[in-house]
């Protein structure tokens, strides 16, 4: 068979052989957006243009682009060991990223599974709940529960437990059983250009207990939502709504696990989340910022309880049949502990939470503009939701984000919501132009 005609539309690149990830692929090789080079909070295109990175990458370089520490710390760690197994051997550099890990994590998580990515920690963190309530005596407990328009990833398990319709319907005779959902918090009714969480919808919590009575709390392992549901178009948790799920989950048994790979490290204002709005779940999953995404790596924070009970096992045993080949991998460990020492060291957790209102301001100014139904906001996050235009939806919200890109801001765009998560070193300028480009995107696209 004659392989692909090579496409070098783009500075005489050969664009055929790569199958792009969540892209339209022939869409996106007729005119590509190619990214070069990073510094501070700008990309640089192939074509020498300057990119101001309003999204963080993808929700991951929250320091911000080429700093120095983290690639001289990759560089000298690849240099003295560049990869050492994890099963039944270890080195020094995982231990002590666990160690500062767990100071930062909420009180009483303070035990850490090294992954590779978010969607490797969920798997992880759904495998962990089910040979927990197997190692307490519970083995009937094997049901999940997820919600509507919930991420986790791209694993079976994180898409069985995900919520967004076109990560699924492909794949949904291989699903995991077991599996229900919790409907979605998003209410533009009740709520659309609220600031922070939301007033209303506390009372979607109570679906919970629905879910409880039809199956058995006995028989369910784990609840898992996102704090604040970012694939899906920065989906914010009413008032009160976290802290109800927490309630009916400790009263039935239940576990409770937080996926937490876009909203740790800062970008909410704390290091989690979960600490931002005081609510302790029982695993939390995250990746992305923990390193800057400088190297691939996520980690799973554990409850004492969960973890020292699978640690009851006999002696020499094995006591959890999981991992991976590049757990804990040293070079990215490096990364992570650099990454750690910057976040610290510049204070970029308080940075973001100082910078919040100004933020707030400035994207609720893009309020009456053509189409615009609703913003949301919290931390450095914030959504802007279009009404869907009639060429189709998602059409317009690419309009803007292809718009922005060829003038100089980088957006993300899912569906028709535009998504602002800039590095926590952005200042108030960045902060300025980005809202100043999106708005020219939403004139000129209409």
């Amino acid at each position: 068979m004659e392989k692909n005609q090579p496409n070098t539309a783009n500075h005489g690149l050969n664009m055929s052989h790569y199958w792009m990830p969540f892209t339209a692929n022939k869409q996106f090789k007729t005119s590509p957006r190619m990214l070069v080079s990073a510094e501070g909070m700008h990309y640089t295109d192939i074509d020498g243009n300057s990119v101001l990175d309003a999204t963080a990458g993808l929700w991951c370089c929250n320091a911000g682009h080429g700093r120095s520490e983290i690639s001289e710390a990759v560089s000298k760690q690849i240099h003295d060991m560049d990869y050492a197994p994890s099963f039944q051997l270890g080195h020094p550099l995982a231990f002590e990223l666990a160690d500062k890990l767990c100071q930062l994590s909420p009180a009483g998580l303070d035990h850490v599974f090294f992954t590779n990515s978010g969607s490797e920690s969920v798997d992880t963190a759904l495998k962990m709940a089910l040979a927990y309530h197997r190692a307490n005596g519970q083995s009937t407990r094997t049901r999940f529960i997820g919600r509507e328009l919930g991420y986790h990833g791209v694993g079976f398990g994180g898409i069985s437990v995900g919520g967004i319709g076109n990560n699924r319907k492909t794949f949904s005779q291989q699903l995991l059983q077991g599996i229900d959902h919790l409907p979605h918090t998003l209410d533009i009714t009740n709520n659309a250009f609220s600031r922070d969480l939301p007033p209303h919808g506390i009372e979607k919590a109570e679906i919970l207990e629905q879910l409880i009575t039809l199956h058995g709390a006995e028989n369910i392992a784990a609840v898992i939502v996102e704090p604040m549901s970012g694939s899906a178009g920065v989906i914010l948790p009413p008032a009160g709504y976290l802290a109800r799920l927490r309630e009916i989950t400790q009263k039935h048994g239940i576990l409770l696990i937080f996926d937490e790979v876009i909203t740790a490290f800062g970008r909410v204002g704390e290091a989690f989340a979960s600490q931002r709005w005081n609510v302790t779940p029982d695993i939390i999953t995250a990746a992305k910022a923990i390193n800057n995404g400088a190297i691939p790596m996520g980690a799973v924070f554990v409850s004492n309880t969960i973890h020292d009970t699978c640690m009851d096992a006999p002696e020499g045993m094995i006591e959890f049949f999981h991992g991976y080949t590049y757990s804990g991998h040293p070079v990215a460990a490096a990364s992570a502990l650099a990454t750690l020492a910057i976040y610290e060291n510049e204070q970029l957790f308080a940075r973001a939470k100082s910078l919040e209102s100004y933020f707030e301001q400035a994207v609720h100014s893009l309020k009456g503009l053509p189409n615009v139904i609703d913003i949301r906001n919290t931390g450095l996050v914030g959504g802007i939701q279009f009404s869907p235009s009639d060429k189709g939806v998602g059409k317009r919200g690419y309009g803007i984000f292809d718009h922005c890109f060829r003038h100089g801001t980088l957006v993300r765009a899912t569906g028709d919501i535009i998504a602002l998560s800039p590095p926590l070193i952005v200042e108030k300028s960045h902060i300025d132009q980005m809202v100043n480009s999106l708005a020219d995107a939403i004139v000129a696209v209409g």
